[in-house]
């Protein structure tokens, strides 16, 4: 059936408005959608419902036959001072951002009872991500390649699966430790496309890195709120929650003033560094 937007907006409810885009496969049309959905918040056409309960459909994500999704090790590795290079690591991002969608919408309608600003804040990000990703999808389509040409992996969506029966667990290791490898991540991405000579790509990453920051902090806002209300030390959760739900090990380089920027504290930074492997210096400068 044709996803009909105008139609999901007049039941009002936003959050079962995300879980309806959410279920949406069409990249193109969910990136859309996802945008109006925000845009309706924020001009009164939709409104929330904290206490709603809304039932899992089944089938989450929605997605496109392609890309074709692999384990990690299986992704093709080319060096970006190539098209193709560059076209892989472009298409490797857009699949983030393309997740980033779903995992911002999913934060919307799986976890009733939050304050009515916590589902405001996942809906800016779940729109956020969105013209990120069609950012990305536009400069793919001028080097002859869209979304879905490359493999790519699923590890963001399986640990929002492992988060799903807590909202605590998910704002720890979703926005806080998996996109928050996307800080560190970003400047010297930046700096290896800006090498090779595309200027574009390059701009691409100093708003994502931009947004990201504040997507981050929105992630440590949430996590630290559900910390005081359950009566928990935010820090000396962490590392049992990474442990229980085997979230990936955090490896440095870090960009310490993003981190900084995005709301982690000085004991959070020095414990992530002390951690880090051996060799590893933080990033001091974004």
């Amino acid at each position: 059936m044709e996803f009909n937007f105008d139609v999901l907006l007049q039941g009002g409810c936003a959050r079962s408005i995300a879980l309806s885009v959410l279920a949406e496969p069409d990249p193109g049309t969910k990136a859309h959608a996802a945008r109006a959905l925000y845009d309706a918040l924020g001009t009164g056409r939709v409104s929330v419902d904290r206490t709603l309960q809304l039932a899992d459909p089944g089938g989450l994500p929605g997605r496109p036959v392609r890309p074709e999704l692999v384990p990690p090790r299986l992704l093709d590795k080319r060096s970006v001072h190539t098209d193709v290079g560059r076209a892989v690591l472009l298409h490797a991002l857009a699949h983030i951002e393309f997740n980033a969608i779903n995992l911002a919408l999913d934060a919307v309608w799986r976890f009733d009872g939050m304050p009515e600003a916590y589902y405001g804040d996942w809906l800016r990000v779940a729109a956020e991500e969105a013209y990120h990703f069609s950012l990305l999808g536009a400069h793919l389509g001028t080097m002859g390649v869209a979304y879905g040409d490359f493999s790519a992996h699923n590890g963001l969506w399986e640990m929002v699966e492992k988060t799903r029966g807590d909202v605590l667990a998910r704002m720890a290791l979703v926005p806080r430790t998996l996109e928050a490898r996307g800080l560190d991540a970003a400047p010297p991405m930046r700096a290896k496309l800006a090498q090779a000579g595309d200027s574009v790509a390059a701009g691409i990453l100093d708003i994502i890195l931009r947004d990201e920051i504040g997507h981050v902090a929105i992630g440590n806002r949430w996590y630290r709120h559900l910390c005081a209300q359950r009566g928990l030390d935010p820090n000396a959760i962490y590392p049992g929650l990474v442990r229980r739900y085997k979230a990936p090990e955090l490896k440095g380089p870090f960009n310490l003033d993003a981190r900084r920027l995005a709301g982690f504290d000085e004991a959070e930074l020095e414990a992530l560094v002390a951690g880090a492997p051996s060799g590893d210096t933080p990033l001091r400068a974004t």
